[in-house]
């Protein structure tokens, strides 16, 4: 069948991002659900800093590539061999999907999965490759086993959490990256719980993802940073009982925790930010990186945080997440309003319009932009 996507040809060289080589609408043809995959009519597809990551280089995946990892939708095709999913569910899409049989899934951490890192660095799907091809027929590769900015996508049925259909598209598109990025990172990596003190480093949606899966922990205090005041004041609506630009963050969380937090979470990607906030949590602290820097950026830090103060740098992917259990874990916090991810949200915008919605990423404007991919998102707005 054909389908509209977002195909990115050449990486932006600008920082952070060169609307002279937008990513362009294209037509392309998408191949039968194979064994163990299933085709999705996406309905809403939200932009993360890492879809702008691959359009200026600082991820390095194959081109063509066709964009977008964080999605929801209706499956309308199951292939062969896929027996809990059905024409109709609706499903939140997750960018890693645990084969159920590398060591790593084996240890119950499916996000650090062997087959899928694999499958998701070549461009393929964790069954077979690439399924998309472009008018000329030479193939397109797929974004993390997803390629959600299009009408339709086919992903392994491993990449797929069903959901219940009464949840808004424009909220469920949140879950797949989003939150069980930063609020795992708070809930699964870091471990808060009540009474454990956090700083929260970069309120964009991971970043505020993880001020909600700290509340939702009872963690206090938790700080928020950011050079944003936009973004701040919004993090103390969602739960943060501080929030400080980051020139006065360190002395005013010294402050505020008698010597320095217990958990730094940091969700910019800057291994600058990395080092200061490991000087800056206490005896004891860990830091938590969420964030993705560019390839090959070193991080110096004193080699004595660690022996000598008890330190940790604890890596986070995907939030160390169980998807199938922490997807519906976190949904049942949003319905007991614990989790109000819909404050992210802050605007729809058509296909069409990917390469403004890439724009107000770069600027920093944005928290989390949902792209009405299919028209679903607006028929059900009329519903």
């Amino acid at each position: 069948m054909k389908t509209r996507a977002a195909v990115l040809r050449e990486i932006s060289r600008s920082r952070p991002y060169d609307r002279t080589r937008p990513v362009e609408i294209e037509e392309l043809r998408l191949g039968t659900p194979r064994e163990g995959e299933v085709r999705v009519r996406t309905a809403a597809a939200s932009l993360c800093h890492s879809d702008l990551s691959v359009v200026n280089g600082d991820r390095v995946r194959p081109l063509p590539m066709a964009l977008g990892h964080e999605a929801v939708g209706v499956v309308e095709e199951a292939g062969p061999g896929v027996d809990r999913l059905a024409p109709g569910d609706h499903v939140a899409l997750v960018f890693v999907p645990g084969c159920g049989y590398c060591p790593r899934c084996n240890e119950g951490r499916p996000a650090l999965c062997d087959r899928a890192a694999a499958a998701n660095g070549s461009g393929a799907l964790l069954h077979g490759p690439s399924l998309l091809t472009d008018a000329s027929g030479g193939p397109v590769h797929h974004h993390l086993g997803i390629s959600a900015f299009a009408e339709h996508a086919v992903v392994a049925q491993e990449s797929v959490v069903p959901i219940a259909s009464d949840v808004p598209f424009a909220v469920a598109s949140l879950f797949g990256c989003a939150v069980l990025t930063g609020a795992g990172a708070a809930i699964n990596t870091a471990r808060l719980g009540p009474g454990r003190s956090a700083v929260v480093y970069g309120l964009g949606g991971v970043g505020l993802s993880a001020v909600l899966g700290a509340r939702a922990a009872g963690a206090s205090p938790i700080v928020a940073v950011d050079p944003v005041p936009a973004k701040r004041e919004l993090a103390l609506r969602l739960g943060a009982t501080h929030a400080f630009a980051p020139d006065e963050a360190v002395e005013a969380v010294r402050d505020l925790t008698g010597g320095g937090a217990e958990v730094a979470i940091e969700a910019v990607g800057s291994p600058r930010v990395m080092a200061a906030w490991l000087d800056t949590v206490g005896r004891g602290g860990t830091v938590v990186p969420v964030g993705l820097p560019a390839p090959g950026r070193p991080l110096e830090v004193p080699a004595l945080a660690f022996a000598g103060e008890g330190k940790s740098i604890v890596g986070s992917y995907m939030g160390d997440a169980v998807p199938r259990r922490d997807i519906p874990r976190f949904l049942g916090l949003w319905r007991a309003g614990l989790m109000p991810v819909e404050e992210l949200h802050t605007h729809t915008l058509a296909l069409d319009d990917i390469n403004t919605a890439l724009e107000e990423l770069a600027s920093g404007r944005a928290v989390r932009q949902v792209v009405d991919t299919s028209g679903l998102l607006s028929a059900a707005g009329r519903a």
